[in-house]
Formats: C-alpha cells, structure tokens, sequence
C-alpha cells in the first residue's frame, strides 16, 4: 500500500488510498454529479476535499470551483477546516492559499476558488473543469446556484462535480436524486466510529437514534412527509418530545391497552403489536412497538402475551376480521387470564385512523421513545384512503388505531391508580 501511494512512513497520513472507506471513494463509470448524501462525522468533508485534490493533481492548469452555503463555510469547513483542503494537502504539494482573493493555487498551475450559494449571479462568467458543493441542503438559493455552477462546468474533457451533504427533503436534493448522470451514496455516522470520539457516537445515538432527526443527521436518510398523510413527521417529533421523562414511570399510568392486527398468514404481513398507555390527565402515551414478522399464529399470540404481562395490560384489543374467532382462541391459548376484546374493521384503515390522528393534532398522545417502523406506517396513511409507506400494509399503525381508539375514543372510564 505504501508503495501504491507512492509514500514513506512519514506521509502515511496523506495517503488517502490507504485511509478511505469504499464509500468515501469516487465511483466507477460515466458520471457527472457525484453525490455524497451521508449522516455527520461520517467523513464527507474528507472525500469532497480529497476528489479536489486528486483533480487538481491529475489535471495541470485546471479550474475548481468550491460552492458551500456562504463564503464564510467554505473558508471554515472546505479549506481550513480539519478535513479542509489545507489540512489533507501534503507539504511537497505546494497548494498556496490566498484568503483575501478566496483562491488556492497548486505548484502545477491548478486553481480553486470559492463562492457562495448565497449569491447564485457570482457563478455567472466563470469556467470550470471541476466543482465540489458542500452541504447543498442547506443552500439558501439551492437550485439556482446548483444550475449557475452547472452551467460553469463547460472546460476540459469531462467535467465533473461532487457534492457533500446531509440529507434534507428540499427541491435540489430530490431533484438531483431522480437525475440522470448523477450516482449517489451515503453511510451513517456510526460508520465512521473509528475517527470519531466514542462518547460523542454512543450519546447521539442514545439520544436520537430511531428519532426522525436522528435517522437524517445520524443515518443520512431522506425522510419526506406523504402529500395529504394523516400524520407528518414533524407532528410525531413535537409528541415525543414533551412525553419521555414522564412515560419512563409506568406509575402514572392509569390503563395500558395491547392494540394487535394479526396476520392473515404465517407468511404475509406483520402481526401489529402496539401498546399504549393512559396517564391520569386523560393523556395517552404510545410506550412500545412490540409488532413480530413473519410469525406463526403460537409465535405472535406469544409476542401479545409477553407485551401484555411486561406492562400489566387491562386489555388486549385484536382486529377480529381474519379469523374471526380463532384470535381470541390463539391468544388465550398463550395466556389464560389475558383479557381480550376481538373488534371488527367496519371502515378501512385511514378511516379508521381519522379520529386518531386528530388526538395527536390536539397534543394528547405522545411517544414514550423512537419507534421508526411504525411512524413511517403512520406516515403512510393517507386521509380519504390509501397507504404510501413501507410494506403492503400498514398493520404496525393499525394496532395502534385499535389500542388509542380503545383506550381514549371508547367508553370512558374511571381513572385509577395503578400499583407496583
């Protein structure tokens, strides 16, 4: 590998062949626009700068544009920063930095030179060979700098770019995902834990793994709410975060109920296990997400026994329709004393979730913790019929139907204390 780089020892550092991860290194093949879409601290600074620093080497006189959110960005994070361009750079490489012009120059004649997304008309004039964008998503003017830069792509023989960034649903980013010529790829923070402080990955995650922030800034997903969805992301994230202290002490609970949709089939879809709780103020608390795939009729009646007796459920509410009564058979036969309601589905999914999903719209319902596969089914539901999220059916949200539906819109009962 050393001598691959072309490197002693001392300079091992700079040898970028030997440190890159394969996500962190520029595809193969006919591309134009390389897109690094990835969570933070996973080391896209790292690859954008060392792409430039690769062009520039290969490419004697050749012009680099270097487009981040504002001027002051790009200083701070593409050139000066601990993964900037003067940091990556070798001292027998020469690279000259000229703060008051906002230009590099190479010892072959290569040159870069920043501008800002925050002026898009900067980009008017100027010809490249190459670009790196950095943080696309977060550009004030993204698609007008974005076709500015592009139309500046007009030197050399194949002129590339590469841009950095975290992923955030707006036009540019979605816009670049379904365009022809660009690849994409991306990683997580946790792929980088080897650079990476431990306390620093162990705490993020801790305190927002599964959370919709947590999956974009740490995972480096692209999360986009439904046109017309019965809940939206930012909707679930406002009820979770005013319910985790309280939920953590099951004490205040006055009910728990096990809402579960069952399987037409040991092989089709989930069986949907959602518990929920209500507190003494009439709040209710979605505290577990116990939901099993790909499971026999003994193996999810099992899962519904073990949700219920780990919070001391009232009840267990199950979606009669498949089946009829050999739901109630299978999830006695799990547990003699569980007390179970069988209901019958009168009204399709998102009819049924209407009423639901306006107890989250009053703030009364909240997330005792991340659940992701059953917030991107809630996700999923559109008002007036249909489903556009993950699976063939949302059966994780419609346990949680029944349970809410169950435990807040039915009969009202008389709250009471629950014990130890």
């Amino acid at each position: 590998m050393l001598a691959r780089c072309g490197l002693d020892g001392g300079m091992l550092r700079h040898c970028w062949d030997f440190w890159a991860r394969p996500a962190q290194m520029s595809p193969q093949g006919d591309w134009r626009v390389w897109l690094v879409m990835a969570g933070r601290g996973f080391g896209k600074t790292r690859a954008g700068a060392e792409w430039v620093r690769a062009m520039a080497q290969a490419h004697p006189g050749s012009r680099i544009a270097l487009v981040g959110a504002t001027i002051a960005d790009a200083r701070a994070v593409m050139v000066e920063g601990t993964s900037g361009l003067l940091s990556i750079t070798p001292p027998h490489e020469h690279l000259l930095w000229a703060p008051s012009l906002n230009r590099l120059v190479w010892r072959n004649g290569a040159q870069a030179r920043l501008f800002s997304a925050a002026e898009p008309e900067g980009l008017r004039g100027p010809e490249h060979d190459f670009a790196w964008a950095d943080e696309i998503a977060k550009w004030a003017h993204g698609e007008a700098t974005w076709s500015n830069l592009m139309m500046t792509l007009r030197k050399g023989i194949r002129p590339r770019v590469v841009a950095t960034t975290t992923p955030r649903p707006v036009p540019l980013v979605r816009r670049l995902i379904d365009e022809p010529g660009v690849v994409r790829t991306g990683g997580r923070t946790r792929d980088n834990r080897a650079n990476l402080p431990r306390a620093f990955v162990e705490g993020m995650e801790a305190l927002h793994g599964g959370t919709r922030l947590g999956r974009q800034e740490l995972d480096g997903e692209l999360i986009e709410d439904v046109e017309g969805a019965l809940w939206t992301r930012a909707m679930i994230e406002a009820c979770r975060a005013a319910s985790l202290d309280f939920a953590r002490d099951e004490r205040s609970f006055c009910r728990v109920v096990i809402g579960v949709d069952p399987p037409a089939s040991a092989t089709g879809d989930a069986c949907g296990i959602v518990a929920v709780a209500l507190d003494g103020d009439g709040y209710g608390h979605v505290i577990e997400d116990a939901s099993v795939e790909r499971a026999t009729p003994e193996c999810w009646a099992r899962a519904v026994a073990t949700c219920a007796a780990r919070h001391g459920a009232d009840r267990v509410v199950a979606e009669a329709n498949n089946g009829g009564a050999m739901v109630k058979s299978v999830l006695l036969a799990a547990d003699v004393a569980l007390p179970v309601k069988l209901v019958h589905a009168s009204r399709g999914k998102s009819a049924r979730a209407e009423p639901v999903a306006a107890l989250y719209e009053a703030g009364r319902v909240f997330h005792a913790g991340a659940f992701p596969a059953l917030e991107d089914e809630m996700c999923g539901l559109v008002a007036g019929g249909g489903y556009d999220g993950p699976g063939r059916s949302p059966d994780r949200a419609d346990a949680l139907v029944w349970a809410l539906t169950e435990l807040m819109l039915g009969k009202r009962r008389t709250a009471r204390v629950r014990g130890l």
